[in-house]
């Protein structure tokens, strides 16, 4: 038996923070990882993706170039091995800088295997027992693969397996129509392939204001991404060096079928019953406010307790649990705003609520809206696609939301969720002098545009 301090379940962006921080205070702590440090965003999330959506953009800028005034030869040439190396390469820089710095930390150990709980203050890896009076499990998630017949005898495709990819697509066949999905699309549509989303509901990132779901769609539309909305899947099936996915409207043909309709938690073979932890039916682990299980001495960070899906909501976990444990604080995780991006180009920021959200949590509201191509710096960067919305309190003068979908829109969004934290009011807002050109400078104006929409 090997006693600790603390002991920590995963190798994700909560727990290792955690832990250093510990282990910079001279408590003895073991951190447990079964394949690699970093967790989603470092090998199979932000850093991977958003690597191949920058090599995406730039073969689409190429593409676009003669309308700026550049002159190139040709179809610019996509090497899928290069830019699947150039992903790996962000990915395995990312880890051994964790690695590094774990290193470099004395009473830190790291024990790499499939750690599960033997007692409520206890864990087994490998045949060896870890005891220690807290532990923290940051296991993180997994691409959920659903129940459809003839799915698991087709060579489908996930979000990770998916980054791996050193070929092109003939014809990418994605299953689901939200945020992993949607970035997918696109990045291989402007790498040569032929795309398909295939998505059970009638808005794609159904999480979004019917306006925006729709404006995302113009998007990918425009891409050349063919969308189907409303096809529920009845069957999978290969013919030949093809894939035929099935709906209730007809059948799709494919080269590739990629997995994207949602993810769960990595909480089924920790052995929680033992420790008499509990889930909810979905498998995510019941946490209170301030991050704990339902068993003292054990808490939940990250996408595995079901209060955020996001890295930056993780981290933001181990700044809660942090404060509460080391700090003296109180804080609790219904203190923060959530924002979020999805990255496809042009990119969606979002913060807070939407209207939807707003009114069913029965604020009167008033809306203002705005096309990009009523932005100036949209129109010198020859990217008007989206909108800009923001949604506020008409008794309070609060403001509830934003979703800024344009260029730089993950960016400008910032303001308005600083103004947000700060509760400050749409007139104190207004009144900002903000830089010109830039997409940000546009929230004044929208503030100024702020009108109760119809009933």
């Amino acid at each position: 038996m090997r006693e600790y301090d603390a002991i920590f379940i995963g190798a994700g962006q909560a727990g290792p923070f955690l832990a250093a921080r510990m282990a910079a205070m001279g408590r003895k702590v073991v951190l447990i990882e079964r394949k690699f440090l970093g967790g989603t965003c470092v090998n199979a999330g932000c850093m991977p993706t958003k690597a191949l959506v920058a090599s995406a953009k730039t073969a689409e800028v190429a593409r676009r170039a003669s309308e700026f005034g550049v002159k190139i030869d040709g179809e610019p040439i996509v090497d899928m091995s290069a830019v699947a190396a150039r992903a790996r390469k962000v990915t395995l820089d990312a880890r051994s800088g964790l690695a590094a710095w774990f290193d470099s930390l004395e009473t830190m150990d790291v024990v790499y295997g499939h750690a599960k709980f033997v007692a409520a203050r206890a864990v087994s890896v490998e045949g060896k027992r870890y005891t220690a009076p807290q532990i923290f499990i940051n296991v993180g998630a997994r691409p959920h693969i659903p129940d459809v017949p003839g799915l698991a005898d087709v060579p489908y495709l996930t979000s990770t397996s998916m980054i791996a990819l050193e070929e092109l697509p003939k014809h990418l066949v994605i299953l689901g129509g939200s945020y992993i999905g949607l970035e997918f699309a696109q990045m291989y549509r402007r790498f040569g392939a032929e795309v398909t989303v295939i998505e059970r509901g009638q808005h794609l990132a159904a999480r979004e204001d019917t306006d925006i779901s729709q404006a995302i769609a113009d998007v990918l539309t425009k891409d050349g991404i063919r969308i189907l909305r409303g096809h529920n899947l009845l069957s999978i099936a290969r013919d030949g060096a093809d894939v035929v996915v099935r709906t209730d409207q007809g059948e799709v043909r494919g080269s590739h079928v990629l997995v994207a309709v949602g993810r769960q938690p990595n909480t089924d073979d920790l052995g929680l019953d033992l420790a008499g932890v509990e889930t909810d039916q979905r498998g995510f682990i019941t946490v209170d406010e301030r991050l704990q299980t339902t068993v003292d001495g054990v808490w939940a960070l990250g996408d595995c307790n079901g209060r955020g899906a996001f890295t930056h909501t993780s981290y933001n976990d181990f700044e809660i649990v942090a404060a509460n444990l080391l700090d003296g604080g109180d804080r609790t995780v219904t203190d923060r705003i959530l924002g979020y991006g999805l990255y496809i180009d042009p990119p969606l920021g979002r913060v807070g609520m939407t209207e939807r959200q707003a009114k069913e949590a029965g604020h009167r509201i008033k809306v203002s809206t705005r096309p990009m191509s009523r932005v100036g710096r949209a129109v010198e960067k020859g990217e008007t696609l989206g909108l800009l919305k923001l949604v506020a309190d008409a008794d309070t003068d609060q403001v509830l939301g934003a979703a800024f979908l344009g260029v730089g829109g993950d960016e400008a969004v910032y303001g308005v969720l600083d103004a947000m934290n700060m509760e400050a009011t749409t007139e104190k807002l207004r009144w900002a002098v903000p830089i010109h050109p830039t997409v940000g400078e546009l929230v004044p104006t929208l503030i100024g545009d702020l009108r109760e929409p119809d009933a």
